[in-house]
């Protein structure tokens, strides 16, 4: 085939529902990665929160929309993806436009008449409910509103549009708490989603069922949450790559923190943040040839060891290019496993529970946002504050990634394999 027919055959291969949802996830995207980029510094320095508060609410907002995402798939298909699509947006907008207001005038009465903690909790649950709309609706749309011979392109142009929306996040995130204060910048992620909102209702055609089982109810959803919560080599390989995110969402979570304390008070701490995404955009395709010959769960293994030992960067020289450095490396730990963990869980799955088991993938990186908010609080107070020893932070961290990595490489030797040998029987 010539490139131009090539070409052609995306051109005509997309329906209008594709390109409307995936540029609207990359919105969204924009919108959680700018509000999250901001998130740790904003509860800490304008909310006043002690660092183990602020470090575990934003561990809260990361975690909460992974849990939901299993059942999120099930309401989207009742719902319809259009319906999803617009009611997502509204709640998102909303959040996070009342995220950016906790400190305003308007606000005063229900900040006295609350906690300040549980408003801000209450408040920092609500993306959740919208984000876990958005994305089984995007992924559901990608598939319906692609014809066969392109549809694995329009999951290439999906998994595109998300990191460059999560480059775009931090940088305009940066680029607003520069110019404006920084609860602007959830009130510029209000806005984002706002738009998408009214491009949903406007351009966005429910795409056309076809050859599709019926919907699941949710009391069936929960029956099957049962059937895997049963399978208990399954949960161990689960509760052990959580280990992985507890890692991972520390550039999140306590790096910004780290950052303005101890090494410089005046860096765009946002702007380091798109770092990672651009790493994967740049380089998924080439790492992903390089392994493609590696057995999945060492490649798993492999890069939860990369990203575990790139915070040792961070010891040996607390600087902003240090700070480059150890992100561009998690960052290849990330290219590295992500595409094989996913391949390895589907494999995993027994005929006809392939869509519970990979809602349960996304189970790792909740868990590990709550514990890592949790543990980096602990970490930075601890060190940082009592000690003053804020190198020793990032032992910690790269402590808990050598030994995620070891418990994967004992697992692959002990169990990994019979499970593989048993998944390929089942099939």
């Amino acid at each position: 085939m010539t490139f131009s027919e090539r070409l052609h055959e995306i051109r005509t291969g997309f329906e209008r529902p594709f390109w409307v949802a995936n540029i609207s996830e990359l919105f969204e995207r924009l919108s959680y990665y700018a509000a999250f980029a901001s998130l740790a510094r904003y509860l800490h320095e304008t909310l006043s929160f002690r660092v183990e508060q602020a470090s575990s609410l934003t561990g809260l907002f990361g975690g909460l929309v992974w849990f939901l995402a299993a059942f999120g798939g099930t309401l989207a298909d009742r719902l319809g993806f259009r319906r999803s699509l617009s009611l997502a947006y509204l709640i998102l907008s909303c959040s996070y436009f009342l995220l950016g207001s906790i400190g305003a005038p308007w606000l005063a009465p229900l900040r006295n008449a609350m906690p300040l903690g549980v408003l801000v909790t209450m408040v920092l649950m609500l993306p959740a409910l919208g984000i876990a709309l958005v994305k089984p609706s995007v992924v559901g749309t990608t598939a319906r509103a692609s014809k066969e011979n392109v549809r694995s392109i329009g999951y290439s142009i999906y998994y595109t549009l998300v990191n460059i929306g999560g480059a775009a996040g931090p940088y305009v995130a940066s680029w607003v708490h520069q110019h404006m204060r920084v609860e602007n910048v959830f009130r510029v992620a209000a806005l984002s989603v706002f738009v998408m909102f009214f491009a949903v209702l406007l351009f966005f055609k429910e795409p056309r069922r076809s050859g599709e089982t019926q919907t699941v109810s949710l009391g069936q959803a929960a029956r099957n949450f049962g059937t895997v919560i049963s399978n208990p080599r399954f949960m161990i390989f689960l509760l052990i790559f959580s280990g992985y995110w507890i890692v991972y969402w520390q550039e999140f979570i306590i790096l910004p923190l780290y950052i303005h304390d101890y090494i410089n008070p005046n860096t765009d701490t946002e702007l380091l943040l798109v770092t990672g995404p651009l790493t994967v955009i740049s380089l998924q395709m080439v790492v992903s040839f390089l392994t493609q010959r590696m057995p999945a769960l060492r490649a798993i293994t492999l890069g939860t060891l990369f990203s575990g030992l790139a915070w040792t960067l961070l010891i040996m020289h607390p600087t902003i290019p240090m700070v480059v450095a150890t992100l561009f490396t998690v960052s290849l730990g990330e290219i590295i496993q992500s595409p094989r963990y996913y391949e390895y869980i589907s494999r995993l799955a027994p005929s006809g529970q392939q869509g519970t088991y990979m809602g349960f993938a996304f189970l790792p990186i909740g868990i590990g946002s709550f514990i890592g908010g949790w543990f980096g609080g602990k970490l930075i107070h601890h060190f940082g504050e009592v000690t003053h020893q804020p190198e020793r932070i990032w032992w910690a961290v790269t402590a808990v990634g050598v030994v995620t990595a070891a418990l994967l490489w004992i697992y692959d030797r002990k169990v990994g394999n019979t499970i593989a040998a048993k998944s390929n029987v089942t099939r």
